[in-house]
């Protein structure tokens, strides 16, 4: 997935979405950030977090020279609906990738369940984040002469062909992701088959594309598994699990609170990759031993990870990501700035996909 997103990048694809959906809402600076709110949760749902976050801070940053706005709290709710959107599917967000294949749920097994929570949020965070930006958002209509001036999405595709191949590739993984449980393929498989399809069409831009990828990533991982891996054999996460069984007393909804607010909570501390995958045993042997239902489980702990992790600027990669963009290009947001938005959002959604989960599951 990392190599499609690299050769779409190079194509000049999310230059030239951000400029069209600017371009089609008259460059008005209110419908640009909810737009954009919308454009990073959607692409979220298919395409890493990190990456989405990347272009868009990037595009976010010019269009607020050119319309005279500060871009800091574009970027921030960016960052959230990012994470948000994220958590709605299974390849959106890596704590999904590793809950989905570890126990075996599908791309649609995520959709119709976290999915819904994160659509429904969604709608929240665009109120609640215009309610709070709205005075600094500069809302000037421009004239026609000034709209003229603008750069034309076309400007920014640096190759048709490419443009139109990395379109395509995409669109086939889309498909085939939303298909996998009926076609059998794994998310790895299709990683894979659009990997290989952008090699093979790059050609001389092939090995730009390979060298790009973030390998320090995926070493973390690999190291990552075989330390979780150590503790589930040690018997060290069993121990935690039968401690949340105990001080709950058995009780599922007890159950689900506990996981999604310690979940939330950890992840805004620590990133939230490693502590998925160390609690994915945990809520196995929870399920084993109070009788819940495994797949409940799953989503409260995916919720509260990819949720949880937005609450401050190291929870998540996509929160480090968009805070270093701006930053380069002149716009510090500090640790209070991005607490005082964040923290708040991260509450309401995180109490309303609890609430969610209790009425719809238990």
């Amino acid at each position: 997935m990392m190599i499609m997103v690299e050769g779409m990048a190079i194509s000049g694809f999310f230059s030239w979405l951000c400029l069209t959906i600017a371009k089609a809402v008259r460059y008005n600076t209110t419908k640009i950030f909810v737009m954009f709110m919308v454009l990073a949760f959607v692409l979220s749902m298919f395409i890493d977090s990190i990456t989405v976050i990347l272009f868009l801070a990037a595009i976010t940053i010019t269009q607020g020279k050119l319309l005279k706005f500060d871009p800091i709290p574009v970027i921030i709710a960016e960052i959230f609906c990012s994470n948000l959107g994220g958590s709605s599917t299974m390849c959106g967000d890596p704590p999904n990738i590793i809950i989905g294949t570890a126990l075996h749920y599908t791309f649609t097994d995520f959709l119709f369940n976290t999915g819904v929570i994160a659509i429904l949020s969604l709608v929240l965070m665009i109120f609640f984040f215009y309610l709070c930006f709205r005075k600094k958002l500069n809302t000037n209509n421009l004239s026609k002469e000034d709209i003229a001036k603008m750069p034309s999405p076309d400007s920014a595709i640096t190759s048709k062909r490419s443009f139109i191949i990395s379109c395509i590739i995409f669109l086939c993984a889309v498909v085939l992701l939303v298909t996998h449980g009926q076609t059998g393929l794994t998310v790895s498989t299709i990683g894979i088959i659009a990997a290989i399809a952008t090699c093979a069409t790059a050609g001389k831009k092939a090995k730009h594309i390979l060298r790009r990828i973030d390998y320090p990533t995926l070493i973390f991982f690999i190291g990552l598994f075989i330390v979780v891996g150590g503790l589930e054999e040690t018997g060290i996460l069993e121990l935690i699990a039968n401690f949340i069984h105990r001080i709950s007393g058995g009780n599922v909804t007890f159950i689900v609170i506990i996981i999604i607010w310690v979940s939330a909570v950890a992840s805004a501390i620590i990133d939230n990759i490693p502590f998925s995958a160390t609690m994915i045993p945990i809520i196995k042997n929870l399920a084993a031993a109070s009788g819940a239902d495994l797949s409940v489980l799953a989503w409260t702990l995916a919720l509260g990870t990819d949720i949880g992790g937005s609450a401050t600027p190291i929870g998540a990669s996509a929160n480090v990501v968009g805070i270093a963009v701006a930053s380069k290009n002149g716009h510090h947001i500090s640790w209070k700035q991005y607490c005082t938005y964040a923290i708040p959002a991260t509450l309401i959604v995180i109490a309303v996909s609890m609430l969610y989960i209790i009425f719809r599951y238990i």
